[in-house]
């Protein structure tokens, strides 16, 4: 008898996006040429939300899927450190 349900999947299968998340967050942004080169490759906003319209008007909108990324959150945190260091480094000039 199999006791996992079918939308919970086995352990095993979250063993890569964990060691991923425990990367990105391990992840030092000390330069700032790194965090130039992180803030250009993370968006700040998601790029799969499309307004589809036809003659001006509205037809549907596909709804921004990052959220159900399950690294979202990790890549949003770098890339505020990043943004956060280059922050720091303009105020002091």
């Amino acid at each position: 008898m199999n006791t996992t349900s079918p939308s919970h999947p086995p352990d095993w299968l979250y063993f890569p996006i964990q060691w991923l998340r425990n990367y990105l967050n391990k992840i030092e942004v000390s330069s700032p040429r790194t965090a130039k080169i992180i803030c250009q490759l993370i968006p700040p906003s998601c790029p799969f939300e499309r307004k589809i319209k036809l003659l001006g008007k509205t037809l549907f909108v596909i709804p921004p899927l990052c959220h159900f990324n399950p690294l979202y959150e990790e890549l949003m945190v770098l890339r505020f450190r990043a943004l956060s260091l280059l922050s720091e480094i303009n105020l002091e000039y």
